[in-house]
């Protein structure tokens, strides 16, 4: 027998109404939970996470669970979960001008009235996304404004309140649109879009709609922006030039992949939901560097060195490299890389010996020092204490890392190339 293709989908909802029946009550009290989940097996989290969805918090999850490798990014999760900048307490409504109207609001918080939103806690680390309805004519070159007020109480029990005013400009050249288009919140928006509607929808469904959009938005510039001549070519708007990419990303990621486990896909919902923007990309795109050559790359003032593209070509035996999304970093080796390297940096003598457990260490060398300042740094940028992973080619932890080469084609879609051609079919097929 084959399993229906939308049961799956009935994991990833709540059992019951209990738990959400206690987290308004939470709410009510302005009580935010977070959950922090360390287990070697399934907890349920499509059940679990409801609580701290409702009340501003949030869920950390550490699977499987290592006491030799996890302790520490337990130890600064707790910690910055405690000490980061946060408010209690809080409501927040966006108000916008005429002809346009607040439509919808994304995030974790509890929503009692149809204009505003409770937050039992706000932090610097979470998003909340705001989809706006446009319902009247807009003048071209008048002015539209949005603003979010939020009332909150600070850490040291006053009351405060925080108004940001965003004032754009309206145009009826939808080349201007183009030019100013930021992919960062475009693609934030697509993403937590999808992952709102994984629990209720076939993915397979959210793939195609997830690649429509993508092929819509760059149909409407060829249509409206593009020169005559180029015809025959894959027309991409600079500002957006990377979102095909994305695009095939967001359909490799864990949440819409079909072989995923449930609480990892359920974790992925609830990870994103509240994701900052800044952090959108990179979960579904991550950086991939080498560091076995370290010691030779030039320093520019910057401590990171240029990211590789997701591909396997890219990956060669005798290499080390590091893969971040912002949330873990896999290092990946080879089984040909030079002895040297590997005593250098995980302080044994061959690939054999290397332990699966990972523990940093800083060892008397350059190029120890340099993958402890380049860890150090993405660490900062991330604003998290990314949970380390050793992969080894041969393994079934290589088998992972693989799976992030999300330019190749594989069982989860296409290779990018071929992706690219698709997207360029259907704009043609469009125009016809």
């Amino acid at each position: 027998m084959h399993p229906v293709p939308e049961e799956p989908n009935k994991l990833l909802q709540p059992v019951d109404k209990t738990l959400k029946t206690m987290a308004i009550e939470f709410a009510e009290y302005q009580v935010s939970v977070d959950i922090f989940i360390t287990t070697q097996s399934y907890v349920d989290i499509a059940s679990i996470s409801v609580v701290p969805r409702t009340t501003g918090g949030q869920v950390y999850y550490y699977h499987p669970f290592s006491a030799l490798s996890d302790p520490a990014k337990l130890y600064n999760d707790l910690r910055w979960n405690v000490t980061r900048p946060q408010g209690f307490e809080a409501v927040m409504r966006v108000r916008c001008s005429q002809g346009i109207q607040v439509q919808e609001y994304f995030g974790n918080f509890c929503k009692r009235i149809p204009t505003d939103i409770d937050l039992p806690a706000i932090d610097c680390d979470k998003s909340l996304m705001v989809t706006m309805k446009h319902d009247d004519k807009l003048q071209d070159g008048t002015e539209c404004s949005f603003q979010c007020a939020l009332l909150y109480t600070t850490v040291y029990g006053q009351r405060r309140i925080r108004v940001s005013t965003l004032s754009l400009p309206c145009t009826t050249m939808l080349s201007n649109l183009f030019r100013s288009a930021d992919l960062d919140t475009q693609f934030s928006c697509f993403l937590k879009q999808a992952a709102i509607e994984i629990p209720t929808s076939a993915l397979v469904q959210i793939r195609e709609q997830v690649t429509n959009v993508c092929i819509n938005i760059l149909h409407s510039y060829r249509k409206f922006c593009a020169t005559v001549s180029s015809s025959g070519q894959l027309i991409l708007p600079e500002a957006l030039k990377l979102l095909p990419l994305y695009t095939l990303a967001l359909i490799k990621s864990i949440g819409l992949r079909s072989d995923g486990r449930i609480d990892e896909r359920s974790f992925w919902i609830n990870y994103v939901v509240p994701l900052s923007t800044q952090l959108a990309i990179p979960l579904v795109y991550p950086r991939m560097i080498s560091i076995h050559d370290l010691n030779s790359k030039e320093a520019d003032g910057c401590v990171i060195p240029d990211a590789i593209p997701l591909c396997s070509e890219h990956v060669s035996d005798d290499g080390i490299y590091l893969l971040e999304n912002g949330e873990d970093c896999l290092v990946y080796i080879g089984n040909s890389v030079d002895p040297d390297i590997i005593g250098k940096l995980f302080g044994v003598s061959s690939f054999d010996e290397i332990p699966s457990q990972f523990v940093l260490q800083q060892n008397d060398n350059p190029l120890s020092k340099k993958l402890n300042e380049v860890i150090n740094e993405i660490r900062s940028q991330r604003c998290n204490y990314l949970r380390m992973k050793l992969c080894k080619k041969g393994d079934q932890s290589g088998m992972l890392f693989f799976s992030y080469m999300v330019e190749d084609k594989s069982p989860n879609g296409p290779s990018y190339v071929e992706f690219l051609v698709h997207v360029h079919r259907q704009i043609q097929s469009k125009m016809s």
